[in-house]
């Protein structure tokens, strides 16, 4: 007889957006419905995805050789994979092996995403069986300025955009006098292919959690805010959920743990501004007011939410605390080159093969990514150009491929890796039209607060259309790099600032779309 019939099988069905997007809700009922006809017992966990997105939705069973993953499931194949016996791990058309084995993911890092995939989002159990809150209860045993000295020695970096050093923000904090201060994770995620933040609270929300109650714990803030997209419903109903759980045993809220320190969390919803993944326009934004910039100083780590000290950090960033604590800064800064310690979740979109998340030690190059994991374009023509950085980010050509995933190493070919997402484009693209795309959305995102941005962005649009139509076309490119130049140099923030540069890397590596091949050298 077989022993399925006696024994209660573990079946993984993710519950993560792209999931639901592909029908896992469909498949976890088909699996649920076809058990119980054929007298099965199963236990299905709905855990988040593991990155893998080509495969979604990807189910996983608990055998004795660990969890074997079939995917993409449809629901119409539930009842043959039944029939083939894949809840024994057995052959089927679908089958893709051990999990860990499958070569996307046995060739990352997963130190921030160690547990995405892995366990249910919302079981505490699961999250303390998995190191969960390890690196809490290491902060309380330490005294506040050894935290803050273990994050700056950790060498952890701002994962949004600036890459400013997490350690130096809190330092700031933690030495500023006041009687009230604030801990708030911009998990706004409004760059083009981009979804980690979206993953990391849809997936594994105690983490974000737990590295937010340690950044309170070391700067001495007692309240935190975590400020996402309204289009994000799935990852504000798990991280509602989770706080709620936190809060009921004892890892938030007055007391935590018994330690005497208190620390309360709440979710704010943003209407999905892009302006608002700036940290002052997004503080304007949490007090109820409309999401335009700040002028700097003061800066947000002495007068931030409320006009009180704030640390504001990305949620990777945050993300990442925990492991810092519970094994160690040196641990940590063991991967990565340079002055670009540790891991990123980098994230493939756009015209690729096999497009997910993939988190590795910086170091890396593009090519890497885009062949080892992305597997090419998923058209099958060549890879042409490659946006990193979101939708502010420069268009980087096949000739710089083979940079190092490095802050430094970007920065210095005029590129930023920014937030990790990378969108890709095959040979078809028409590179003016992105240059525009970009100018455009500058336009309108543009909180409006300052003139070259606002006017800056409106014009760049009129002057790219006239250098298409080769309307005096050498003296429209003169204006298009002196407004850009303009823009670059008297933008109040980034918003402006680095709207340029998609615009003159499209320009200068792709001068035939706008009709100049002369202009390649420039």
């Amino acid at each position: 007889m077989n022993t399925q019939t006696l024994d209660t099988i573990t079946v993984y069905v993710p519950r993560d957006s792209t999931a639901l997007a592909l029908g896992a809700n469909d498949v976890a009922a088909a699996i649920a419905t076809e058990a119980g006809k054929r007298g099965v017992k199963v236990k299905l966990v709905r855990n988040g995805s593991r990155g893998m997105f080509w495969l979604e939705p990807l189910v996983e069973v608990a055998t004795d050789a660990g969890r074997v993953a079939y995917g993409p499931v449809d629901m119409s194949d539930v009842p043959g994979l039944f029939d083939a016996g894949f809840l024994a791990g057995a052959a089927h058309a679908l089958h893709q092996g051990v999990t860990e084995d499958i070569a996307y993911l046995k060739n990352q890092e997963r130190l921030t995403f160690a547990r995405v995939g892995v366990t249910d989002p919302l079981s505490l159990d699961d999250y303390l069986a998995y190191e969960g809150y390890v690196g809490l209860k290491n902060a309380l045993a330490m005294t506040p300025e050894s935290v803050v000295q273990q994050v700056l020695d950790s060498g952890l970096r701002g994962r949004g955009g600036a890459a400013f050093p997490t350690g130096i923000k809190w330092k700031t904090v933690a030495g500023a006098k006041a009687s009230q201060k604030y801990v708030v994770c911009n998990a706004d995620e409004g760059d083009s292919g981009t979804f980690s933040d979206r993953m990391v609270m849809e997936d594994d929300p105690f983490m974000l959690i737990e590295g937010m109650t340690i950044a309170a714990i070391a700067v001495g803030a007692t309240e935190g805010y975590i400020y996402v997209r309204s289009e994000y419903p799935h990852a504000i109903a798990t991280l509602t959920q989770a706080i709620a759980i936190a809060t009921e045993k004892g890892y938030l809220g007055d007391n935590i743990l018994g330690s005497g320190k208190s620390f309360r969390l709440e979710v704010r919803k943003g209407a999905g501004a892009y302006i608002c993944g700036e940290e002052t326009a997004m503080l304007e934004s949490i007090e109820g007011k409309r999401g335009v910039v700040r002028a700097k100083p003061p800066l947000p780590a002495l007068e931030g939410l409320f006009g009180k000290p704030t640390v504001i950090n990305n949620l990777i960033s945050l993300a990442s605390v925990p492991i810092i604590l519970a094994r160690g800064a040196q641990f940590y800064k063991d991967y990565g080159v340079g002055r670009s310690a540790g891991t990123l979740p980098f994230q493939l979109a756009g015209n690729i093969k096999h497009g997910g998340l993939v988190e590795k030690a910086f170091g890396l190059t593009l090519r890497q990514l885009l062949e080892d994991f992305g597997g090419g374009s998923e058209s099958g023509r060549p890879i042409r150009a490659v946006q990193m950085g979101g939708p502010l980010g420069a268009y980087m050509p096949q000739s710089q491929f083979d940079t190092p995933l490095d802050y430094e190493a970007f920065a210095a070919i005029g590129a930023m890796i920014g937030h990790g997402g990378l969108v890709v484009f095959d040979d078809t693209v028409d590179m003016a039209r992105q240059a525009r795309y970009a100018m455009e959305f500058c336009a309108v995102e543009s909180c409006g607060k300052c003139t070259p941005c606002r006017i800056g962005s409106t014009r760049g649009v009129e002057v790219i259309d006239k250098i298409v139509a080769n309307q005096d076309r050498p003296q429209q490119i003169h204006l298009l790099r002196s407004l850009c130049d303009t823009m670059v140099n008297g933008s109040l923030c980034a918003m402006g600032g680095m709207t340029p540069f998609p615009v003159l890397s499209a320009l200068n590596h792709f001068p035939e779309d706008f009709g100049t091949p002369s202009e390649k050298a420039a």
